[in-house]
């Protein structure tokens, strides 16, 4: 399927690693002019070292990183824990990162789409959003609340010729998720090589693959996906679809 991509100017945060890097690759495959962001970045020309969470750096991101026909946010990774063992300071921290970090740059890239009515911004959030977990209690409030941020920006962007969109990845095999595994293998097996063994109760018997998400992040960014706006994509296998 052509999805007419070819020379789109495209910026993913986050895209050092993980789902992020599987969705420069992913657009950069389909022609797309792909620049990326991370804190762990060696700068260059399409690549620039920024952390998000600090104040000033969206805008600043915003403006080396140009006009833009798409912004993929998928910068930042919140901590577990509940709500007595994730204090303010790792709460505001994460959130500065995640959560404040996705709407100030949303808020500087799309005053600049807006004034070429045109421009697609495609969330990259998490299923906990939506699968509330009293043990990563800070990490379900801000996806909760980046659905929302999400939902109620894109109901009203078609105004401005501007889509918004999310998607809410279950668990992916990206390398954080792979040491999580081998820790828990470490300590409920004795043998951290036996990490693929906990895989079993997944849905399909494996945790998503990140291309299975920057493919469908690709996909909504597309013009084959131009009616659609405000709505979260869920990719985890059917999990929260058993409630």
């Amino acid at each position: 399927m052509e999805l007419n991509l070819k020379g789109k100017r495209v910026l993913v945060t986050g895209g050092s690693k993980g789902i992020g890097r599987a969705c420069a690759e992913a657009f950069a495959a389909e022609g797309a002019q792909v620049k990326v962001a991370s804190r762990s970045l060696t700068p260059g020309p399409n690549a620039m070292a920024v952390d998000l969470s600090q104040r000033g750096a969206p805008e600043k991101l915003a403006q080396w990183a140009g006009d833009l026909d798409i912004l993929v946010n998928n910068a930042g990774a919140i901590p577990g824990g509940d709500l007595l063992k994730v204090d303010e300071e790792t709460w505001r921290r994460a959130w500065d990162l995640k959560v404040f970090g996705y709407i100030n740059l949303t808020r500087a890239v799309y005053a600049r789409m807006k004034e070429k009515r045109r421009g697609v911004i495609i969330n990259i959030i998490g299923s906990a959003g939506e699968r509330f977990n009293a043990a990563y209690v800070a990490g379900s409030t801000g996806n909760a609340g980046l659905m929302a941020f999400t939902r109620a920006l894109g109901g009203a962007s078609h105004a401005d010729g501007i889509r918004v969109a999310g998607i809410n990845p279950g668990p992916t095999a990206t390398d954080r998720l792979i040491t999580l595994y081998k820790q828990m293998a470490q300590s409920k097996l004795g043998d951290a090589a036996r990490y693929e063994e906990l895989f079993k109760d997944m849905p399909f018997g494996r945790p998503g693959a990140a291309e299975e998400i920057a493919w469908a992040a690709v996909f909504l960014a597309s013009e084959r996906s131009a009616y659609t706006s405000g709505v979260i994509l869920t990719i985890d296998g059917g999990a929260s679809a058993r409630g």
